[in-house]
């Protein structure tokens, strides 16, 4: 993970974001390994992660009110209970079903520590 934020950038000012990108999906990725998950199926979610990272990076550059969100609220904006974006150029119908299904776990994760940060 740590040569993500390089292999998404367009520019020197995305790796501070791609940084960013890294830390928020770091601790889901780490709730991935505990639940004891097969090392294929953590390697998917990691890569599935990848796509979604650059995805966000792309898009910054696309819609101007992603841009201003900060990293988190952009991820959030970007996945739904649903899963992923769509991802252009399209990704084959399986490639785009295996990142909905890491985006919807993403999606429960955040959600979930979001209300934990709530809690006092």
């Amino acid at each position: 993970m740590d040569n993500w934020p390089q292999s998404w950038r367009y520019d020197e000012l995305d790796l501070a974001v791609g940084q960013q990108v890294v830390e928020i999906l770091t601790p889901f990725l780490l709730h991935l390994l505990d639940q004891g998950l097969a090392r294929k199926t953590v390697s998917r979610h990691r890569n599935n992660l990848w796509v979604l990272g650059g995805e966000l990076i792309r898009r910054r550059y696309e819609d101007e009110e992603l841009a201003r969100l900060d990293v988190e609220g952009a991820l959030r904006q970007l996945i739904e209970d649903d899963g992923a974006p769509l991802m252009w150029p399209r990704i084959s119908e399986s490639e785009q079903d295996s990142l909905d299904a890491t985006c919807r776990k993403l999606h429960r994760f955040m959600r979930k520590a979001g209300a934990d940060a709530l809690r006092p």
